[in-house]
């Protein structure tokens, strides 16, 4: 029998609301403290990641949050990972998002604020899909 690497997803949400974008600042690991990236994280096993998603972004940020649709496209992390991402909208009981864990801020960025934070290197390909996807066709309201 020949053993395999079987790649671990990692689901990232494009949170939007009234045509902004949030993203969350990393306080840890050390080596990626300071830069953004959509939250989320490790799909367990036996967890499909749309409920990975709702999971992650209930421990990271405190909300509750509906998954709409995956953005095209995955990106690969280090070795065994790969980044998959969904658009997500919080729903309407929701408590407003709180940085709660491996986070110290939280930003909503409108298409022209976008660039404005230093995004991990591998959430930018993902972040311009979701820029094209989300304010391209008008979806976000932006």
């Amino acid at each position: 029998m020949t053993e395999r690497t079987e790649r671990v997803v990692v689901v990232g949400a494009a949170v939007l609301s009234d045509g902004r974008l949030l993203a969350a600042r990393r306080s840890a690991p050390a080596e990626l403290a300071g830069r953004w990236e959509l939250p989320g994280g490790k799909v367990e096993p036996g967890e499909t990641p749309e409920r990975a998603l709702v999971r992650e972004l209930r421990e990271e940020l405190g909300v509750e949050a509906l998954p709409v649709a995956r953005v095209p496209g995955e990106w690969p992390l280090k070795s065994p990972y790969v980044l998959c991402v969904w658009t997500a909208r919080l729903l309407p009981d929701s408590p407003a998002p709180k940085p709660l864990q491996d986070h110290d801020e939280l930003r909503w960025l409108t298409p022209d604020e976008l660039w404005d934070v230093e995004w991990l290197d591998q959430d930018v390909a993902a972040v311009m899909e979701v820029a094209r996807g989300a304010w391209g066709s008008g979806m976000a309201g932006g």
